[in-house]
């Protein structure tokens, strides 16, 4: 019985010790650096090389089929001739199509509105490489059949986007670690080491042009060719912490 009592003791014992050593090799290593915390915002200034453009076509019928066609051939004429100036397909997308039964006012609320005609809208996106054509790509497309311009918005394409992040993240770093080096030697001590780096955001605004938002069934008017590409910044932060001594 004895023997039993001190194999079960041993046994407990083998057990705690197993369990406060798993324990202890869980607990946070303390540490005592010295940091000074700092952070930093880059900005790279470019201009835009890419434009996006939403063309639509918008057709008006009492009977829905022939508004359909109708804005069907429209749109077709506007494709081919945008495929005919060079644009790929593969920068043309459909964002968008309705059919909308306008009604006419009626204050009867038993009675059903009469239907006065259909409305047709079909949404095209045009992605341009060429910003400087943007103009007489918007006058092409109107007349070809778009009779209304939604969005013409100026941007950076991914690969501009990617570049020029990548320097605007060297500006920021450099940005702080200059403030580093400032506050260091303020108090005399020297930084010798980085222990945490933070890479936040970055932000590539979209410029967009709002002359053509408001332009419905433009029809055979001439459209402004003229477009101010302007500049874009980019920008991108980072937070580091330094080691001082």
């Amino acid at each position: 019985m004895r023997g039993k009592i001190a194999f079960l003791g041993i046994a407990l014992m083998v057990l705690c010790a197993a369990v406060i050593g798993n324990v202890t090799a869980q607990l946070p290593e303390e540490s005592n650096d010295k940091l000074i915390h700092v952070s930093g915002t880059g900005k790279v200034t470019t201009t835009p090389d890419l434009a996006i453009i939403v063309l639509s076509v918008e057709t008006e019928n009492a009977d829905a089929k022939i508004a359909q066609q109708q804005n069907a051939q429209k749109m077709d004429a506007v494709v081919s001739a945008l495929k005919g100036a060079g644009i790929p397909a593969k920068d043309l997308r459909t964002t968008g199509y309705t059919i909308i039964p306008v009604t006419e006012q009626n204050d009867k609320p038993l009675v059903s509105a009469k239907i006065r005609f259909y409305r047709v809208i079909n949404n095209l996106e045009v992605r341009l490489d060429d910003v400087d054509r943007t103009g007489e790509i918007i006058d092409l497309a109107v007349a070809s059949g778009a009779n209304r311009v939604d969005r013409l918005s100026l941007t950076l394409s991914d690969a501009k986007q990617q570049e020029f992040r990548s320097e605007a993240l060297t500006a920021a770093v450099a940005q702080a670690r200059g403030d580093a080096d400032a506050v260091a030697a303020a108090l005399g001590k020297t930084i010798v080491d980085v222990k945490e780096v933070n890479v936040g955001n970055s932000y590539v605004p979209m410029l967009y042009d709002n002359r053509y938002a408001a332009m419905e069934k433009a029809g055979g008017a001439a459209v402004p060719t003229p477009i101010e590409v302007g500049e874009i910044d980019v920008t991108a932060s980072v937070s580091i912490a330094y080691v001082i001594t």
